[in-house]
Order: structure tokens, then C-alpha cells, then sequence
């Protein structure tokens, strides 16, 4: 495996390019490279550069539509249902938290729903796009089945995205993660790497727990993350999005040919509203500085906050440029 470096303006110039011949209009073609590039620069390259391919082949296969606009369906207070008719994930993503942070700006709470969208790629995008404007953050999206339920063998479950956001500093404190102890995107890069897991996280054809990214692919079996609780809180996360927005549950997302069609949910609150907001940011401070305050179960290494290392690596990857497998970066050259 042959790893090269990429500056971003030149991913963000390839990507805008391709997305462009393929039905973008220019102000979304620049939107939607700009979160791809800097899914990458963070280094999850998992939802960033390496799923660049299979968005384009879902816009070709017609599961994403990339003139579609999100159309309102209901509205009541602080709450709106959206329809997303298919438009790509991203854009209808940061759409939806960019309508949660303004109705939270008059109602100091929002939850804005959006059913019939696709795939957001990396969730944590709409909680730093929320935390750096100031908003503490939640959101949520289903999936297709691509996880068993906790003492099962069969994928019924979505892995079901969630994040956590909020404001620190010039920053953001961001915790995204699937319902999986590992993203399936993490899985495939492992794989593609040849690397193994940093720890067990599924299952092998005997049934025994595995770190081979290539074993948990074949068996389809993934670890939920915490076990039965992150299997329960996956089945709940399903449940809350299709009924909030009113849009399609893992089971019949998963009837389809691919994985659209999916339903989400973007809650921002404006902690100016808050009565404590004026001690807030120094509450938060204190909290960090007693969690970084943790031995390190290795000498040298570094107990981080959730989002700490996207950080780190954004500055690498700004400098050296952003890492890729040449045989994906020839791939996308050749879309």
C-alpha cells in the first residue's frame, strides 16, 4: 500500500471539479468539497476522501439528488420536520443544524427533523459547524442494518451515528461516534491499510471476537460499543429518529437497493439563554482541566477529550498535506 500527501485546496479543487460534472451546482459543488476535505483533514479519512468514490457512484445510481432542496412539512415552535428529497447528505445536514441554531437563537432550544435525506458522511461536521457559533449541539441519524442487536448474530440494527457538541475556547469539545465500537468506514480503512483494529471489535466465522478488520467484513458481524447498551441505545436512536422526523426506520431503509432515504434529527440549544451562561465557559474549563489532570495508563501518551486529536491532526495535515492511499487517490482522478 502506497500512501501520498495531498494538500487540501488541491482535494478541495478535484473534488468541487468532479462535482460539478456530475449535476452540482457551483455554490454546492464548493460547500459539499469543502466538508469532504475537511473530513479529511481531521483525519477520518474514513468520511472523508476514502467515501468520496461511493458518493459520487450513489449521485450516478440516482440515490442522491444533487439539485434537490429540503421542503418543510410541519412546523410548531421550536420544532420543524424537513423533507429532504433525497438531496446529498451533507448539504442537507448542515442545512438542518443551521435551521436548529437560528430557531434557537429566538427559542433558546431547537430540534430541526429531516426524513428521506442521505448519508451525512461525518457527523461531528455539524457539531463543530454548531460549537464554533456558539451552540451546544446534539444530533443523531439512522442507518442501514449493519449491526446485530446484542446476543444475535443477524444485522437488525443501525450503528446509528450520535454527537455531542460544545463551545471551548476558539474550539469545540466534539464527541462522534457510532453505535459500533468501530465506524464500518474505519473497518474498511483498516482493511485497505492492512492493518488490524487497536482492539477487538467483532466478530469472526467462528464466532470469536476479532481485531481483523477483513474477518468482521466477511462475517458482517460488528461489536456494538458497550455491548448491550450501545446495542439498546442503537435501537432507541432508530426509533426516536424515524418518529421525530417522520421518515423511514433501519427496516426499510434496509429493504432498499442502497442506503437512502434516511431519517435525522439536529437539536442546538443557545446557552445565552441560560441563567448560568455567564460562568458557563469557565464551568466547562474547569471540567477539562481536571479530566486532563488523569494518569495515563502509558507513560508519554495523553488522556484527550473527544475531539482533541482531530485537532492535532488538522494542523499535521494543513502542514504536510493529507494522507491518502494512492490507489483510492487514483480512483477519485480517474471519476
Amino acid at each position: 500500500m502506497e500512501i501520498i500527501f495531498i494538500p487540501a485546496d488541491e482535494m478541495k479543487s478535484v473534488f468541487a471539479e468532479i462535482l460539478l460534472k456530475n449535476g452540482f451546482q457551483n455554490r454546492k459543488a464548493e460547500t459539499c468539497a469543502d466538508i469532504f476535505v475537511q473530513n479529511s483533514l481531521d483525519g477520518v479519512i474514513s468520511h472523508g476522501v476514502n467515501r468520496f468514490p461511493r458518493f459520487i457512484q450513489y449521485i450516478r445510481d440516482g440515490y442522491v439528488k444533487p439539485d434537490a432542496e429540503p421542503t418543510l412539512i410541519s412546523s410548531s415552535g421550536a420544532t420543524e420536520q424537513w423533507d429532504g428529497n433525497l438531496g446529498p447528505g451533507p448539504l442537507n445536514a448542515l442545512f438542518a443544524t443551521e435551521r436548529a441554531m437560528k430557531l434557537a437563537e429566538k427559542n433558546g432550544i431547537a430540534l430541526v427533523a429531516m426524513a428521506n435525506t442521505n448519508h451525512w458522511m461525518r457527523g461531528g461536521t455539524y457539531g463543530w459547524n454548531a460549537a464554533k457559533k456558539g451552540f451546544l449541539f446534539i444530533g443523531w441519524t439512522n442507518t442501514i442494518a449493519n449491526m446485530p442487536a446484542w446476543g444475535a448474530k443477524d444485522p437488525r440494527l443501525g450503528n446509528n451515528p450520535l454527537v455531542i457538541a460544545v463551545p471551548y475556547g476558539n474550539e469545540a469539545i466534539v464527541l462522534d461516534f457510532a453505535m459500533s465500537l468501530y465506524s464500518w468506514g474505519k473497518i474498511e480503512t483498516c482493511r485497505l491499510n492492512g492493518e488490524k483494529l487497536p482492539f477487538p471489535g467483532g466478530y469472526d466465522r467462528q464466532g470469536r471476537l476479532t481485531d481483523d478488520p477483513s474477518e468482521i467484513i466477511m462475517t458482517g458481524r460488528v461489536l456494538p460499543a458497550g455491548y448491550w447498551k450501545g446495542s439498546g441505545l442503537a435501537l432507541l436512536l432508530d426509533i426516536l429518529a424515524t418518529v421525530i422526523s417522520g421518515g423511514k426506520p433501519t427496516l426499510e431503509i434496509t429493504k432498499q437497493n442502497a442506503e437512502y432515504g434516511l431519517s435525522q434529527v439536529f437539536i442546538a440549544v443557545n446557552p445565552e439563554n441560560l441563567f448560568n451562561y455567564p460562568s458557563m465557559e469557565n464551568s466547562v474549563r474547569l471540567i477539562i482541566e481536571d479530566f486532563k489532570k488523569s494518569i495515563p495508563e502509558v507513560n508519554n501518551q495523553h488522556v484527550r477529550y473527544p475531539g482533541e486529536k482531530a485537532l492535532k491532526t488538522r494542523k499535521e495535515n494543513l502542514i504536510n498535506g493529507i494522507p491518502v492511499n494512492k490507489q483510492i487517490w487514483d480512483t477519485i482522478l480517474n471519476l
